[in-house]
């Protein structure tokens, strides 16, 4: 197939040895294209890159460390590095007996769908090696007790606006949590026991901004909701809607929105007639904007302080994350 580029010319230049923001990538017609004219189609993809590559960074430090606190107790017991796993690791996590393979066996026999004798051997290398890697990181974890453990590389940031009329908690708290969500994602649903849990754990110090995500290719009825909620916060009701929402996610059908409208006593004429309007249609495509230009590529998403979590994420995760930036506050760091 013979391919005609016309006056398009793609300047080759290999990526490793980097290219000067002055330097042209492609011209078009003779005009040139520069990488910043890149910035806008790459910007959400490139911070999903940045964040992979801190990821992998503290992956790799995180092995560092547990190394050379092995290395400084096998030093202070007189023996190597080796000898000390053996006496730490290995002998306290013996292979799985019979008995243990056989009931693992029994509780997945279904999902594995073949004789127990024809998986035995691979079921007990597999119990073993999950055996050995719990008690491996027990131990890391009792040396890292003893020792002075300072992670000082951070994580990418990016900063989000926020809708100070989709604030809940002290407007002058530190830590800001920015949820990009929606209204008929079920996982969305699961998390919001957990985000009422933080800011009542962090008074003060935590506050949740807000922003629309609808994925409306599998949830064609959360751009509608968003809207709904929307319509709700012209009268100042907007978290109260929101909860009612996120109670049951299934129940987002045009009569249902009103009707949680006016449990909540809502002036009902001026919810339909904002509903029907779409006047909000532009501002929920706005916020989605937002979060793909973030890096945020599924609900629910969140922004702690502008360091990306992603899911469904039990309280650990936030907590983590939170205690890091106020510890940075006190440092100033």
């Amino acid at each position: 197939m013979k391919l005609h580029f016309h006056a398009f010319t793609v300047l080759m230049v290999p990526l490793l040895a980097g290219i000067s923001s002055a330097q042209p990538v492609a011209t078009l017609n003779g005009e040139p294209i520069y990488e910043k004219d890149l910035a806008a189609s790459m910007e959400g993809q490139m911070r999903q890159l940045r964040r992979q590559e801190y990821e992998v960074k503290l992956s790799a430090l995180e092995a560092v460390i547990n190394q050379k606190l092995v290395e400084a107790e096998a030093r202070a017991k007189g023996i190597s590095p080796e000898k000390l796993m053996a006496e730490e690791v290995e002998a306290k996590a013996p292979p799985p007996t019979d008995e243990e393979v056989e009931a693992y066996y029994l509780g997945q026999k279904e999902r594995i769908n073949r004789p127990l004798e024809a998986v035995k051997a691979q079921l007990r290398q597999g119990l073993w090696q999950a055996k050995l890697q719990q008690v491996r990181e027990q131990f890391h974890r009792r040396l890292r007790e003893k020792a002075k453990v300072s992670i000082l590389l951070r994580p990418p940031k990016v900063d989000v606006a926020i809708d100070t009329a989709r604030l809940r908690g002290d407007p002058r708290a530190p830590v800001t949590i920015v949820e990009f969500s929606d209204f008929q994602c079920p996982f969305c649903q699961r998390i919001q026991p957990t985000l009422l849990e933080i800011l009542a754990r962090y008074p003060g110090k935590v506050r949740l901004a807000y922003r629309d995500y609808p994925l409306s290719q599998i949830h064609p009825r959360a751009q509608k909701a968003a809207e709904a909620a929307r319509c709700a916060g012209e009268q100042g009701k907007f978290w109260e809607y929101h909860d009612i929402l996120y109670a049951d996610v299934s129940k987002l059908a045009d009569a249902d929105l009103a009707a949680d409208a006016r449990g909540l006593g809502l002036d009902q004429e001026r919810f339909a007639a904002c509903l029907e309007s779409g006047k909000h249609s532009a501002g929920v495509n706005e916020d989605q904007r937002d979060g793909v230009n973030a890096g945020v590529n599924g609900t629910p998403a969140f922004l702690v302080n502008g360091v990306m979590l992603e899911g469904a994420q039990p309280m650990t995760a936030f907590e983590s994350i939170i205690e890091a930036e106020l510890a940075a506050l006190k440092t100033g760091q």
